[in-house]
Formats: structure tokens, sequence, C-alpha cells
């Protein structure tokens, strides 16, 4: 029972703290502002959020029960139709180097593969219990089972990376909050979470010192290079009107081209493909069902701290310190998702619905919240979940390496969406 419940007892404790702080900022905020300020409003504008938040979550509910519904389905498909251990033999040479101790043919490998595919299509709820499932196959392999292995720190820090090629929930919260084009962000997030894994994995390879240079992993990495590379040299060439359309039509014709290769692929493996994708969604379905409590509590939460004012009292310092620097100040307003991000991930999703909501879901501070929210992963608590799932407690160098990946896709963010959006 303790491989169950300690990943939720570590995690809660975590949360408690952060959700309480929220509530108690709040508090301190308001009465500042009643009592030095003279503003009695402030008061019946927190009750007032807390309604106002709890009635977005159901309405963000609504559309999240499809989307992962719909994902978790064509993932199924996938899965059976063998395209997922067909990845996980292509990667197992490069597994096989850069997790020497863990033999080619182990569960582990097609768990990570399996893991990392639903990482890549945005479906972050449903990689992590893939992902529990890969760190015990790997806790197996772990001589020092209260020690992070290497094997161990090199999978969480490239999963806290959150590598994110089609990021499914961010086009579903821009959907819900009335986008035009919810896939706007594809390409920035694209690159930022291309620049968080990569920071990631030479942060891990310095420590554990991988030889990167095997001929195997440069060509791997080499060709991921060359195909970044290129792609961003094309970029450039672009005004920033044309990029948001190439961003656009990339979205939804890569978005569409998976979902016909899983179809395509199921029926020419025989597999049952509708009975595959309802048993998928019916998982999809169940995952999406328990999120609504956590939606709840962290929505109102962040509705208390906006409406309290503490929220724009610490972005005005940063606004001030920004100013004083010479820098652009537009950035600031989507600094919250940023310095959430890495301690609760449903924190960091009511900020970007928030921020959505004040700023409008096409400016810029919600364009470049969401780009920040597909580029980075919750970092202490896939920390927390993972490594309590299977009694490691000595994370090692894993804290360091992720966090040094967390700011990596942060900076990236920024920089593209200024690139992007202007």
């Amino acid at each position: 029972m303790r491989l169950c419940w300690a990943p939720t007892v570590t995690g809660v404790r975590m949360l408690n703290k952060l959700w309480l702080g929220f509530f108690l900022t709040a508090a301190v905020a308001a009465l500042a502002r009643w009592l030095f300020g003279g503003d009695g409003t402030v008061f019946a504008a927190m009750v007032g959020s807390l309604f106002d938040m709890a009635r977005l979550s159901v309405e963000v509910m609504v559309l999240l029960f499809g989307t992962l519904t719909l994902w978790l389905g064509f993932l199924r498909i996938a899965e059976q139709a063998g395209l997922v251990a067909a990845l996980a033999r292509l990667l197992g040479p490069l597994f096989a180097r850069l997790m020497p101790e863990v033999p080619r043919d182990h569960p582990a490998i097609g768990l990570i593969t399996l893991n990392f595919a639903a990482n890549a299509l945005g479906l972050d709820n449903a990689a992590t219990p893939i992902g529990l499932r890969a760190m015990r196959e790997l806790q197996s392999l772990n001589p020092a089972p209260e020690t992070a292995s290497n094997a161990q720190i090199l999978f969480l820090v490239l999963n806290a990376s959150s590598l994110t090629v089609l990021p499914v929930s961010i086009f579903m919260y821009r959907a819900q909050q009335g986008a035009a084009d919810p896939t706007l962000v594809f390409l920035p997030i694209l690159l930022a979470t291309s620049a968080s894994t990569l920071a990631g994995l030479l942060a891990v390879a310095a420590v554990q010192r991988l030889r990167l240079w095997d001929p195997v992993v440069l060509a791997f990495l080499g060709a991921g290079a060359v195909l970044l590379g290129g792609f961003i040299a094309v970029l450039a060439t672009l005004s920033a009107a044309a990029l948001a359309a190439l961003s656009s039509l990339l979205g939804n014709l890569v978005l569409f081209a998976i979902v016909v290769a899983f179809l395509v692929a199921g029926a020419v493996r025989r597999v049952p493909v509708y009975e595959s994708f309802v048993e998928g969604a019916r998982q999809g379905f169940e995952v999406a069902r328990d999120l609504l409590p956590y939606l709840v509590a962290m929505l109102c939460a962040v509705g208390v701290l906006r409406a309290s004012g503490a929220l724009d009292l610490a972005l005005d310092g940063i606004r001030w310190l920004a100013t004083v620097a010479g820098a652009d100040t537009r950035f600031v307003d989507a600094m919250p998702t940023a310095l959430v991000k890495p301690f609760s991930g449903s924190a960091a999703r009511a900020l970007l619905i928030e921020t959505m909501q004040h700023h409008g879901v096409d400016s810029f501070p919600a364009l470049l919240a969401a780009t920040v929210q597909g580029s980075t992963e919750t970092t202490f608590y896939v920390l927390a979940v993972y490594f309590g799932a299977v009694g490691v407690r000595r994370a090692r160098h894993a804290v360091g390496c992720a966090l040094l990946a967390d700011l990596a896709g942060v900076l990236a963010s920024i920089a593209v969406c200024y690139w992007f959006f202007g």
C-alpha cells in the first residue's frame, strides 16, 4: 500500500501549503486595502470571485472531458496497433546509451516511450500513471532503493522538461475561452519545449558524464538539431503575421494527420479501432472526472488572490524591476503561470485560465502564459509523486537539472513569443 499512497501524501502536503498560502496572502492584502486604503468593496469582490471561478471550473471541465476522452481513445488505438512498440524499438539504441544500466528489452523502455508519447500529445494527466509504472520498472533495477538511480533521474528530468509536440490541452483551454484559432501557439510551444528538453538532457549528461559524442547518440541528437535548426532558419525569414499563420496551419495539419495515422495503422494491423477507442476513451473520462475538484480548488484560490489585489501588487514589483532594467514589461503579466508551474500544474492551469479571462485569450500575456504552460512541467510535484511512488528519498541532482530545464523553457517562451507576436 505504501507504493500507492506515498505520492499522494507527499504531493498533497506540498499543495496544501501552496493553496493555503494563496488564501492567506489574499486575506492580508484585502485587510491592507480596507484598513489603509479604505476600500471596503474588496471583500465583496473576493466572495464574488469564488462563485465566478467555481462556475468557470465546470465550464472548463465540460470541454476537458471531451478532449481527454478523445485523445486517450486515439492513443489506445496507437498502442494496440504497435506504434508505441515500434517507437520503443526505434529509441532502444538511444536509451541503451543514455541509460546503460537498463537492458534494451526491459519493460521500462516501452513504458518510458509511451509516457513520452502521452506528453508529446499534451496529455500530461494521462502521462502520469504511465510514468509511475515506468518509474517502478526502473526501481526494480535500482541497487540502492532509497537513492535515485541515474536512469530514474534522466527519465524524471526529461519528463519534467515536458517535450510537447501537440499541446492539445492548451488548445482546449484556448478554445474554451473563445480563441478564434486555438492552435496559434503551436510553433512557440514546440520551440520552447525543445529548448527546455535540450537543457535538461545536457544538464543530466554533464553530471552523469554520459557519452553524448557516441555515434548513435550524435545521430539522434544531430538529426533533431538539423531539423529544428533548419526549421528555425525558415521561420526567421517570415514576418510575425506569416509566423502566426504558419503556426495555425501546422498545428491543425499535424493534429489531424496524427489522427489519420493512428486509424490507418490500426486498420492495417486489424485492430478493432472502435472498441479500442472506446476502451481508451473510458480511461480519459475517468481522468477528467477526477480533475474537477482540483480545478475548482485552484481556480477559486487564484481568483481570490487576483480580487484581493495581491497578485497585481506582486506583478507591479516585477514590472518595476523590468522598467528599471530598460526591458519591455508585457511579459510580466504571464509570470504567475511561470512562477507557479514548478510547484503545481493545477495552480498554473488556473492562472493560465485566469490570465486569458483577465487580459483576453489572444492578448500577449495570455499567449505567453499558454506557451509557458506547454513548455515546462510541475517539477516539484513530479519529483514528489514519481520518487514517492517507489520510496526514493535522495533525489541527488534531479532537482537542479529539472529546474535548469524549467528556466530554459521560460526564457525560451518569452523570447519566442516576442518573436512570433511582437
